[in-house]
């Protein structure tokens, strides 16, 4: 049996994942607003990164983290969005980094909307740990935008942990889903500002349906 730590686990994507993984026999520590078994806001860069800070020195062990917390373009402070779809991903794995087993694996979410992301300043300030240049320049960016960055710099992020934590034996991925019917890309599609932009995607979806979280879970324990 293996020990998950999954953030976002009290609903959609996370939620799945749980599930599939606890139907294997596996043992899954949730990390969530509410309805977790670590409370936490990731939005909240103080209160996160002290509530993570007892939590590695708890000493609890894992083997595994995904981190699938998050909001979309349509959440309404897009300073916000950045806070907690990089940097509160981010803290946890950098928190939890030294309570991971031997041979760990570490998944983060990203998105097919990564590309999208027009904003190379936003990303670098991202990437540069700079929340004071990140504040101010999602700030005056549209949700769209600061989701999509936000999602660009977790991919580019990846990337520049791996071969560190490879040396350690840890592997590091990224999965980028593309529209996965949940309660919170349900209420994107609501949306005044991006409901029709979201249904002419679903539209084109070649295999004739939106994603469902069930199909990320089975990919993600693969």
């Amino acid at each position: 049996m293996s020990h998950y730590l999954i953030t976002g686990a009290a609903s959609g994507i996370g939620a799945a994942i749980k599930t599939v993984l606890e139907r294997q026999g596996d043992r899954v520590t949730t990390l969530d607003l509410k309805d977790a078994d670590i409370c936490i806001d990731l939005g909240d860069p103080d209160l996160r990164d002290a509530a993570l800070a007892r939590e590695a020195e708890h000493g609890a062990r894992y083997d595994g983290i995904v981190t699938c917390a998050g909001v979309a373009s349509h959440f309404p402070d897009p300073t916000k969005i950045t806070e907690i779809n990089f940097f509160g991903s981010i803290a946890v794995i950098e928190a939890l980094r030294h309570n991971l087993n031997p041979r760990a694996r570490i998944l983060m979410m990203s998105s097919n909307s990564a590309p999208q992301s027009r904003n190379d300043a936003l990303v670098d300030a991202m990437l540069q740990g700079d929340r004071d240049a990140t504040s101010e320049l999602a700030s005056a960016s549209s949700g769209h935008e600061a989701y999509a960055s936000s999602k660009l710099a977790v991919a580019k992020w990846v990337r520049r942990a791996a071969p560190a934590l490879a040396a350690e034996g840890i592997t590091i991925n990224a999965i980028a889903p593309g529209y996965i019917e949940t309660n919170m890309t349900l209420s994107v599609a609501q949306s005044e500002t991006y409901g029709q932009a979201i249904k002419d995607f679903v539209a084109s979806i070649p295999i004739g349906r939106p994603g469902q979280p069930d199909d990320i879970a089975h990919l993600t324990r693969f």
